[in-house]
């Protein structure tokens, strides 16, 4: 079935992955119009200027008049303020979806603030990412062959998902579903946590005396590791804070992981830490072939 061009889509946050999604559909012949929105008339003027958006809304009335979708797209602590602004002046009918790393607190937003809305308001997340943010990060590529999941509501009409799901496949994504607790618990494992711990690393060498000297001979390894420390650090923080039980449960469950290797190590024991690297080798081998060569995600 031919996916219908949207003609006027309203973003929410146009940095990397809202600007990205603009750029996307507007590369796919997908959208007429893109409307911005959002806290810093700069960083919107600069959209303006590198063509991410055809215009800027004075405020949520002017953005939703005629909006056939809606993509928020802000850092998801954002999630309750944004909804509730934009609730009296959203029509019925109209597409709301996000591109949020969290979605039990976006979920509850909606309840809370969208409920005539429900039928039409589709939680979403792109996994994809970089360390750069901002609208000058925005690539119309971003999302190829990166998997979108969406989190549908009991209470989504089915041509809504096929809508949303629809436009992040004119992006070239492919798209997954699952529940919004399962949604939160894998994503605290193997993207959440992740950054927690390069943030984390990155922090402890930076505080220490010797530090200059320690990033001076930090090579390739350490650039691998922490990679995604230089993400922005706004969105982080409200993901962390956000998911932070989640995210708590699989730091128990590393720091057990961590004790076992000190234990390994503290007893010299050779076979024991060889054999924790191969199997973790092994692991990760058969990862990068399955997905990372065939189209991998990241965040």
């Amino acid at each position: 079935m031919k996916t219908k061009p949207v003609g006027r889509l309203v973003v929410c946050g146009v940095g990397l992955i809202g600007g990205s999604f603009a750029l996307a559909l507007k590369a796919a012949g997908m959208v007429r119009e893109v409307v911005g929105i959002g806290r810093s008339r700069v960083s919107l003027e600069r959209a303006l200027a590198l063509g991410v958006i055809d215009r800027i809304a004075a405020d949520w009335g002017d953005a939703l008049a005629g909006a056939e979708v809606v993509l928020l797209a802000m850092p998801v602590g954002q999630t309750e303020a944004v909804v509730k602004a934009m609730a009296p002046h959203l029509a019925p009918g109209t597409l709301v979806t996000d591109a949020g790393s969290t979605k039990r607190n976006v979920i509850e937003a909606f309840y809370l603030h969208l409920e005539p809305h429900l039928a039409h308001t589709v939680p979403g997340h792109p996994i994809a990412g970089a360390e750069k943010s901002g609208c000058e990060a925005a690539d119309a590529t971003l999302f190829r062959d990166r998997k979108v999941v969406l989190t549908p509501l009991p209470e989504n009409e089915p041509g809504s998902v096929l809508r949303v799901a629809q436009l992040w496949q004119a992006c070239g994504a492919l798209i997954r579903e699952m529940s919004p607790q399962e949604h939160d618990r894998v994503f605290a494992a193997v993207s959440h946590l992740p950054h927690v711990l390069a943030y984390a690393l990155v922090h402890d060498l930076a505080e220490r005396a010797n530090a200059e000297q320690l990033f001076e001979y930090a090579a390739g390894g350490f650039r691998d590791f922490t990679r995604i420390a230089a993400s922005h650090p706004e969105m982080w923080r409200d993901i962390c804070l956000v998911n932070r039980q989640a995210i708590l449960a699989e730091l128990d469950q590393y720091l057990s992981e961590l004790a076992f290797i000190r234990a390994l190590l503290l007893s010299a024991n050779g076979p024991g830490l060889e054999d924790v690297f191969a199997k973790a080798r092994a692991a990760r081998m058969a990862w990068g072939e399955r997905y990372v060569n065939g189209g991998g995600s990241d965040e």
